[in-house]
């Protein structure tokens, strides 16, 4: 096992009816700014709970916080905060709308440019605003890790960064506000926090079983739901319940301490969302398949263990069960209604090199693990994608 540091100040406030307890939880004396996407808030009437429970602090709302969440939206957000003297932020969404709060929240006290919060992957933070969250859409794990990924439309760029200020203090987590939501965004959900896990677990052994077991019952609780979350009729409580913890602990920090990380599907994926505004979680299942297979030989052990414990593959030689353990995932993908090739999205050969000048831009020329993913080796995933 590595060494490693593991910090997450965040409290986790999870079941029914949980919203009243914004009425503890936000300090008495703060002015708050609630932070929404689009009218869903309104219309579920969650926006109404928070309201209610925020009881007689001084509180707006600013919406219009976009799926992959634009640095311009969020600037906006900041001149109100600033103009209106805010103290305290409230996500009240899914992954975007927290990830808007983490940039916000750090752009406010911000001396400068604020872009270069993103071009230093947040490494010059020095304070930011306290926030929580509530969250509404189960994907991302946003809710409690101090990660956020913000896009600038203007140029093409979709740029991660982190911080130790940006640990939500609290988040929210009611299953029964996942109700509404449409299957494509379930299906993006089980997909966004499947592949989280993967990049934490399908690297390399470094001899720490404990992790490798959680990663791996996190894939298996995901496989089992998923398509029951499709197919159910009617929301089924426990399962979104499972959804919405899986994702939390998919991405905060705990499978990830002490191994390796890859990430590299992550970032040629973010280039995609940036330049054809793909949902997040369809090019995580674009790329990911085509990266196993390009990386068979570097990640050999943990796929053949993967192929074990979570698809319970156990015949044929180590090649065969290496391939079948991807095209079960790939399936998986295709069953969740997410098509895993680019010419489903409309898109062929011509789109790639695009997608590798932009990887060049932003310095991602050696990811993975190993760092050993080159353009050369980003080009060739794509193509395999196609």
């Amino acid at each position: 096992m590595l060494n490693f540091d593991f910090y997450n100040p965040t409290q986790i406030v999870f079941g029914k009816d949980r919203i009243a307890d914004l009425a503890k939880l936000v300090p008495a004396e703060a002015r708050v700014l609630i932070l929404v996407g689009g009218a869903s808030a309104e219309k579920t009437g969650t926006l109404a709970e928070v309201r209610q429970a925020l009881g007689t602090r001084q509180h707006e709302t600013f919406s219009g916080i976009e799926p992959n969440p634009g640095f311009d939206t969020s600037m906006q957000a900041v001149q109100k905060v600033r103009e209106g003297g805010f103290d305290f932020l409230l996500a009240v969404g899914g992954g975007s709308v927290i990830d808007a709060a983490k940039f916000i929240a750090a752009a406010v006290p911000f001396e400068g440019d604020a872009w270069d919060i993103l071009l230093q992957g947040g490494r010059n933070i020095k304070a930011a605003l306290p926030f929580g969250a509530v969250l509404t859409l189960p994907a991302t794990g946003s809710e409690m890790n101090n990660g956020s990924v913000i896009t600038r439309r203007d140029v093409g760029a979709k740029l991660p960064f982190r911080s130790r200020l940006l640990f939500p203090q609290f988040s929210v987590l009611d299953p029964t506000k996942t109700y509404t939501l449409p299957p494509q965004q379930l299906a993006n959900g089980v997909v966004d926090a499947f592949v989280h896990t993967v990049e934490q677990y399908l690297t390399y052994p470094v001899n720490a079983p404990l992790q490798d077991r959680f990663a791996e019952s996190l894939l298996q609780t995901l496989v089992d739901i998923g398509p029951r979350l499709l197919a159910a009729p009617e929301p089924d409580y426990d399962d979104r319940a499972s959804l919405m913890w899986a994702a939390t602990l998919a991405l905060n920090g705990l499978i990830g301490a002490g191994v390796p990380q890859d990430w590299a599907t992550h970032m040629m994926g973010h280039e995609l969302t940036a330049l054809h505004n793909i949902d997040h979680a369809r090019t995580l299942a674009i790329v990911l398949p085509a990266m196993l297979n390009e990386r068979r030989v570097q990640k050999r052990a943990k796929l053949l263990q993967y192929g074990e414990r979570v698809w319970g593959i156990r015949s044929g030689n180590d090649e065969e069960r290496i391939t079948a353990a991807i095209d079960q995932t790939r399936d998986f993908f295709e069953r969740m209604g997410i098509p895993t090739r680019l010419d489903a999205y409309g898109l062929g050969a011509e789109a790639i090199d695009a997608v590798i000048r932009q990887l060049e831009a932003h310095g991602m020329t050696q990811l993975g693990e190993h760092r050993d993913v080159t353009p050369a080796v980003s080009r060739r995933v794509l193509e395999a994608a196609l």
